[in-house]
């Protein structure tokens, strides 16, 4: 993760719940601004500061640039965006699916949830299930971070999933990535997403939403998995209403 310094010490971010930031760069041998979408992994009780998760990728543009910036050089950054803002009270019970990096808003979203648990001087009793989906057990990016969540709140569940398990694993096995559909084809990891979905994830009903977030290819097989399993059809692009929402 990489920590980006705000104008004063006191200032803070100040992204509502759900949203995300673009971040910009000119790089040489591209031919125009390269701009991708992250969500922040720090909160508004940060001061000063906020911290991005930037996987590194052979051809990733943007991680390549963060990598080689110096202390004291800036980042270009606009915000906030999207469609999700979230606010206690907005469903009784979230399922969320991730893959790889695409856990970042989820976080962001299970985080503000238990800091407004009834223990912590709030009112939000909203449950939480999430299915957390990598090649693997090293991909699983910020697991420390959930299994501390978990062990602290009961209305939070994680449910890992890897392509690949170790020996003694006692997690789910592949079904979210873009290598597990070219190895198994997109019906059979439909088939498997059907099973894990019953299982772990709140049933369809008005008080719910299903929040998918990952690669693209998992995204489109989850929306046909949930889509037949009787939530409401995802649409092309999400809006604040929507049972199946994805980032």
């Amino acid at each position: 993760s990489y920590r980006f310094g705000l104008p004063s010490s006191t200032n803070i971010l100040g992204l509502p719940i759900g949203q995300h930031m673009s971040v910009a760069a000119t790089i040489q041998g591209q031919p125009k601004e390269v701009v991708r979408s992250y969500t922040p992994i720090s909160s508004d009780e940060d001061q000063g500061y906020f911290d991005l998760l930037i996987k590194s990728y052979p051809t990733g543009n943007i991680s390549k640039h963060v990598a080689t910036l110096k202390i004291g050089q800036t980042l270009k950054v606009k915000g906030p965006k999207g469609a999700m803002v979230y606010t206690p009270g907005l469903v009784r019970h979230f399922g969320m699916i991730a893959g790889g990096t695409g856990i970042t808003p989820m976080l962001q979203i299970i985080r503000a949830i238990i800091r407004g648990r009834p223990r912590n001087g709030g009112k939000d009793t909203t449950q939480v299930d999430l299915i957390f989906a990598n090649v693997n057990v090293e991909d699983i990016l910020l697991k420390d971070d959930l299994d501390k969540l978990a062990a602290e709140d009961e209305g939070f569940r994680v449910y890992y999933v890897l392509n690949n398990p170790p020996e003694k694993w006692d997690g789910g096995v592949g079904f979210c990535t873009p290598e597990m559909i070219k190895v198994i084809g997109v019906s059979m990891l439909e088939a498997t997403a059907l099973i894990m979905i019953q299982e772990r994830l709140p049933p369809p009903a008005k008080d719910i939403k299903i929040l998918i977030c990952g690669p693209p290819p998992m995204v489109s097989a989850m929306k046909k998995a949930t889509d037949s399993l009787g939530y409401e059809k995802p649409k092309p692009v999400s809006k604040l209403v929507d049972q199946v929402f994805c980032f």
